[in-house]
């Protein structure tokens, strides 16, 4: 991770709202949330991490063949 995490994860309550619109139009694996957000895929994975360990979002069983798990938004 280029920056420390506690200044990562100092982020989320702005980044969260920017995750969660993106996977408005669908799950998305984290390469493509980063994409869709504009950020590193290292400081997306500990966002949506965060998001998923407090219910925001969940993990889709199963990975692509590139081994990444789809993300969705639950509510």
């Amino acid at each position: 991770m280029s920056r420390d995490t506690r200044e990562v994860i100092r982020e989320e309550p702005w980044i969260a709202p920017r995750i969660l619109a993106a996977l408005e139009a669908g799950p998305l694996i984290i390469p493509e949330i980063a994409a869709a957000i504009g950020s590193p895929a290292d400081e997306t994975t500990t966002w949506v991490m965060g998001l998923r360990r407090y219910g925001r979002l969940r993990e889709l069983p199963g990975a692509t063949g590139e081994g990444y798990f789809r993300y969705e938004a639950t509510g």
